[in-house]
């Protein structure tokens, strides 16, 4: 009789052990998720709360400020959605190779500087061309507003300057410092020149020089200064920037950029005692949302829901934001053939994974793509397969629907899992229903997560941390 009530109850137990062990993992394990269909979207409209701010509003708080972001599409509303979308790759292509330009220049020894002028070009960031999303801010005293670029790839602060040797076309009137009250030249000897890459010295009035080159040929050269911006109604005060006078290359509309690298004269870094060195940013999906972007520096920055993954540092570039991705699962299953040892930065500044703010489409090293492209080809072997488009070599004709079930796709970075939203990487390429799956594989070591697949989440930046978070649903 004993026996017969003890396989009940262990009957019993097993049966409640399974139901809370697959009540556990079913989240994290969902095969296939939906994806509403939507067509390219169109130029967005330029809107600026941060230029219109009126004395009634609240003082702002000191040690953190918040600015909307612009895709830079809107700087050329007269193009259709598939012309931005082809423009768009060109900028991402000029981008990926200045980024593997730049990796790959970590091996090689930095120039000298003669003490007069520069010894040679140093390659130390993006063109503006380049740079996906920008903001307006408030440049000297009083205020003058103007378009700015962001980017976490670059480090220096810059923007052209009266007068002009030579200076590309922006759509504002180009900064005059001899009308600011809080414009001030950095003496050669400061410690603020020295940390320059290639500092120059304009020996006449003993003032430092700043040179930034980039890898499609575009630089910036000019009087390396102190000056206050202004976000919103927030001063932030003496930041070192480039004030160039000969601005040569494929610079659009813009009037120069805010470097949110890791190195030591970027706005984080320089603003780090003020905002406790954190910012975050979230990029909206403009297929799906009217939301805007945003950039927000300080405390706030940091999400309660982020998932936070450590910062790897490379011995040989301060400038990108390296993690550990350690693989990807695709419909539930972990992706076979993808080991960390793939993504992984070696001793010597090779390899590597950066999050970064201006690549759209992620690159993969090429045996870590096939892989994940491979399974996510048999999870979507229901729908019907299109030719290549550009760089993408996975596409689908889904003409005529409204939704469509795609195998979910986890990015598994060390002690972060990121579960991507359908839209992060099957995306429209043209307005007759062509789909892609928007990763993409290199033969550089580098890989790249791109702002496409970073859309949707609040990306963190916790520098006192030494750690990146992604906070899904963040653009809220």
């Amino acid at each position: 009789m004993e026996e017969k009530l003890k396989y009940p109850f262990l009957s019993s137990f097993l049966t409640l052990f399974f139901c809370i062990s697959a009540t556990s993992i079913a989240p994290h394990n969902s095969q296939t998720q939906t994806l509403l269909l939507r067509t390219l979207p169109n130029p967005p409209t330029l809107s600026w709360p941060e230029s219109t701010i009126s004395g009634s509003d609240p003082e702002p708080d000191p040690f953190s400020l918040s600015v909307h972001l612009n895709h830079i599409d809107a700087l050329s509303p007269n193009k259709t959605p598939s012309q931005l979308f082809h423009l768009r790759l060109l900028r991402d292509g000029a981008r990926v190779k200045t980024l593997n330009s730049l990796a790959a220049a970590t091996n090689q020894t930095r120039p000298t500087n003669t003490g007069s002028g520069f010894s040679s070009s140093v390659v130390s960031g993006l063109s503006q061309g380049s740079g996906e999303y920008f903001t307006r801010l408030g440049v000297g005293t009083p205020p003058k507003y103007l378009y700015i670029v962001l980017d976490t790839g670059s480090d220096v602060v810059w923007l052209q300057c009266k007068p002009c040797t030579k200076c590309y076309s922006q759509t504002d009137q180009i900064f005059d410092p001899s009308k600011s009250k809080t414009f001030a030249g950095i003496p050669c000897s400061s410690p603020l020149c020295r940390r320059l890459d290639s500092p120059g010295c304009n020996t006449k009035n003993n003032l430092c020089q700043y040179q930034v080159s980039y890898g499609d040929g575009s630089f910036t050269v000019g009087d390396f200064s102190i000056e206050t911006l202004t976000f919103r109604r927030a001063e932030v005060p003496r930041v070192a920037l480039g004030c160039g006078h000969d601005n040569e290359g494929l610079f659009v509309g813009a009037a120069g950029l805010l470097g949110l690298g890791r190195g030591g004269l970027s706005f984080p870094t320089q603003t780090g005692t003020r905002f406790n060195n954190k910012f975050s940013y979230c990029l909206t999906d403009r297929t799906a949302s009217a939301k805007p972007s945003s950039v927000v520096f300080g405390d706030s920055a940091v999400s309660r829901t982020a998932r936070f993954t450590p910062l790897v540092k490379n011995p040989k570039l301060d400038t990108f934001y390296y993690v550990e991705l350690l693989g990807f699962s695709v419909g539930g299953a972990p992706v076979r053939g993808i080991s960390a040892s793939l993504f992984r930065l070696d001793s010597t500044g090779n390899g590597g994974v950066i999050i970064d703010s201006g690549t759209s489409v992620t690159r993969l090293t090429r045996p870590g793509y096939v892989a994940l492209r491979d399974a996510f080809r048999v999870g979507a072997s229901h729908l019907k397969r299109a030719s290549e488009f550009s760089l993408f070599d996975t596409c689908y004709d889904l003409s005529g629907l409204s939704e469509v079930k795609v195998p979910t796709v986890v990015l598994h970075f060390r002690g972060a899992d990121v579960s991507l939203p359908a839209s992060n990487y099957l995306i429209p390429v043209d307005n007759d229903g062509t789909f892609c799956f928007a990763f993409a594989g290199t033969m550089s070591g580098l890989s790249i997560v791109g702002n496409i697949q970073q859309q949707g989440f609040r990306v963190v930046f916790d520098l006192a941390g030494s750690r990146v978070g992604f906070a899904p649903r963040g653009c809220a």
